[in-house]
């Protein structure tokens, strides 16, 4: 074919992550770890609540029930924010609102503005899509599974690292300071965001949904509200019941109009997809089995030994023995990878669900000593960190690239329906199985173990939607080739996917370089990064013209035009980089 002149300008491309991204993948690990921390920072003082804001019982849980409501609310609605406005830029919002949150209630032990601060806490949840969407955007292939399986698990990660240090705090300081520290955290994490992670170049199109966020934000609240205070109002009680009737009507309205809307909030055509749609209600269960042992567990440990069967532990002892679920979460990540990029992110799921079934099984007889609950958690945390950790590589497999931060939070939403029902289900099991002691009720051993049967039950229904799950690996656009090295594979039969290779001017192969695919107004639809030979392969979002782009560090960055859409798959195509400007043009 004849020589193609280059584009002037050539399109901005992404700059070549230095060190394959870590910095970055550190970051925004921290980040995500520490908005998690708001789900679990008030539980070492959650019994002591009601003294220490002045009020009853009842008006004193809804200091948790907002951030769960709010967290629930925040994950779609900044997913797609992030898709359209930048996730960088919505990222830094998140950490901002939830330093907000932290310093109104390190101020303040009234009730109403510590809900207020509470929900703004819970907003800051958003970040965890958002962090996984900046990764797919801006990381190099290589590095991307254990990344995102980092950035996956850190909801569990925060959330078993901060018992023990919440509990050390409440102990031995005035309970405010957990609120000064979580805005210690949040600052950190805001300034790290801000001077490390770029922002994201990929962009969706259209415009955001408002009614379509006040319709999810409607119906989720109608819908979680009575499912985490059934217990408290009577799961038969005509407020209960109404809001329940109430939130299925809305989400009904909002989903038919969803589907009729130019620019939804959340494509439901794309979450009705097989894969999307396992992933999402395996997600809601990992959810369940996650939540059970943060229910049982610290209970058990705290429990006075007189009841036969409590281990009359401190607050500091049971969060130190819940910490092996936060370690063992984050420690599987690079295990991950490895696993799932030899076997698929389908394997590891299930590899991931097995585990918690052993765990469980395994509680069922190791709970009369504190060491005991320590293996149990580190086991469980295992577990659900392999299985977390497959989640956004399910579903990035699985949906445009440009729909990355609404999917994956679409899926933190479903992990946080999956906790909630956790909540209320084994919360009613633990109360109806109570047994008085001291004139008071308390837990009994045949409720624990119940709530272990729950769990169980629950990575069952898991394991078998998850053996629906399409096997093998996703041929996504952040797969490098497959081919031998220095050959690039034959033309797939997808008319929409793109092969080649990138070689200098003298025909040396480029290893490791970037390969972006824009719009011809320059907005990125796909990302990959080539093999050590070079070779590279990634998918079109549709047909049309595109322009294709190789960088690498050292050399000048080339762009060819190619077309997608034809009867076949486009050839491949030759990528030829210069290293100076004045470099050799680029041939396809």
């Amino acid at each position: 074919m004849p020589q193609v002149p280059d584009p002037a300008p050539v399109p901005k491309v992404p700059p070549a992550t230095p060190g394959g991204g870590r910095g970055i993948v550190a970051v925004l690990a921290f980040a995500g770890i520490t908005v998690a921390v708001m789900q679990t920072l008030l539980v070492p003082v959650i019994k002591d609540l009601p003294v220490l804001l002045g009020t009853g019982v009842a008006d004193a849980t809804w200091v948790m029930t907002a951030t769960l409501l709010a967290g629930a609310v925040a994950t779609p609605v900044m997913g797609r924010l992030g898709d359209l406005y930048g996730k960088k830029r919505l990222l830094l919002l998140c950490l901002a609102v939830m330093v907000g949150g932290s310093v109104l209630c390190a101020l303040t032990s009234a009730l109403v503005p510590m809900i207020v601060g509470r929900a703004l806490q819970g907003f800051a949840m958003g970040a965890i899509p958002l962090g996984i969407g900046i990764m797919r955007d801006v990381l190099p292939a290589e590095r991307l599974p254990s990344a995102m399986a980092l950035m996956s698990s850190s909801i569990g990660v925060g959330g078993g690292l901060a018992l023990p240090a919440a509990a050390l705090i409440a102990q031995h300081a005035d309970w405010h300071a957990l609120f000064v520290a979580s805005a210690v955290l949040g600052t950190a994490a805001f300034t790290l965001a801000w001077r490390i992670c770029p922002e994201s170049p990929v962009r969706a199109e259209g415009r955001f949904d408002l009614p379509g966020a006040l319709g999810l934000a409607a119906g989720l609240i109608c819908l979680l509200l009575p499912v985490t205070k059934g217990t408290e109002w009577g799961w038969t009680a005509p407020t209960t019941l109404g809001l329940f009737g109430t939130g299925v009507l809305v989400l009904t309205g909002w989903g038919l109009y969803q589907l009729r809307s130019p620019s939804p909030l959340v494509d439901l055509r794309t979450s009705a997809r097989r894969t999307v749609l396992l992933t999402n209600l395996a997600s809601v269960m990992l959810g369940v089995a996650f939540y059970a042992v943060s229910l049982v567990l610290p209970q058990l440990v705290q429990l006075p030994t007189a009841t036969g069967y409590g281990l009359g532990e401190s607050m500091i002892v049971a969060g130190l023995c819940m910490a092996p679920l936060g370690l063992t979460m984050m420690l599987v990540s690079p295990l991950y990878a490895r696993l799932s990029t030899r076997y698929g992110p389908r394997s590891t799921l299930l590899l991931g669900m097995a585990v918690i079934m052993l765990g469980y099984g395994g509680g069922q007889a190791l709970l009369s000593a504190a060491w005991q609950t320590a293996v149990i958690a580190a086991v469980l945390g295992a577990g659900i960190g392999l299985a977390y950790s497959s989640l956004p590589a399910l579903i990035i497999g699985a949906v445009d690239p440009r729909e990355t931060g609404a999917a994956n939070g679409l899926n933190t939403l479903m992990r946080s329906v999956g906790t909630s029902l956790s909540s209320a289900v084994i919360g009613m099991v633990l109360a109806g199985t109570a047994v008085p002691f001291g004139g008071v009720e308390v837990p009994s051993m045949t409720g624990f173990r119940l709530a272990f049967l729950i769990a169980t039950g629950a990575v069952a229904v898991g394991v078998v939607l998850a053996f629906f799950l399409p096997s093998g690996l996703p041929a996504r656009p952040e797969q490098a080739l497959t081919a031998p090295p220095g050959e690039p594979a034959a033309p797939p039969e997808d008319p929409y996917a793109l092969t080649g290779r990138v070689r200098d001017a003298g025909g040396v192969p480029v290893a490791h370089a970037n390969v972006t695919l824009l719009t011809p107004g320059g907005v990125q639809t796909a990302r990959t990064t080539a093999d050590e030979a070079g070779a590279f392969r990634l998918t079109a979002p549709g047909p049309g013209r595109h322009l294709l782009v190789a960088s690498a560090s050292g050399h000048t960055p080339r762009a060819v035009p190619v077309h997608t859409g034809g009867a076949t798959a486009p050839p491949p195509v030759e990528l030829v980089t210069g290293q100076t400007r004045a470099g050799a043009a680029l041939t396809p």
